[in-house]
């Protein structure tokens, strides 16, 4: 009995081996969700930035070869190469503290009257 299971195990592994190979064979190469959600690189020039003011191009600007915002994006924060620190985000081209700043209180252009703190306005 003991070498009957054995057979039907072999067996079974023989059968079943051919047929996960066989389908991994023509499985295209595994993408990351991020790189395949990610908007196109637009690649630019100080020759030709112009490519940057095409419609759908991330920003105006060509740093470093690609094209970015720099009102809005916290690598580029108001110009070329000007990383905001942890915590803060770029609101119109300057770095700001969310949870703070009286002109920017939890998001951008979100003014208060009084007092920003936790990133509400006038709160307690």
């Amino acid at each position: 009995m003991r070498s009957f299971v054995v057979y039907l195990m072999v067996a079974v592994a023989i059968v079943i081996a051919p047929a996960v190979t066989a389908g991994q064979v023509g499985l295209p190469a595994r993408r990351s969700r991020f790189l395949a959600n990610s908007l196109p690189i637009y690649e630019c020039s100080k020759k030709s930035a112009d490519v940057c003011l095409t419609p759908g191009s991330p920003g105006p600007t060509c740093c470093g070869g690609q094209c970015v915002d720099t009102v809005s994006s916290s690598d580029h924060c108001g110009g070329c190469h000007k990383v905001c620190n942890h915590g803060r985000t770029c609101c119109g081209g300057r770095c700001v503290d969310l949870s703070s700043d009286k002109n920017n209180c939890g998001r951008c252009s979100n003014q208060c009257s009084k007092k920003c703190s936790y990133g509400f306005c006038d709160y307690a």
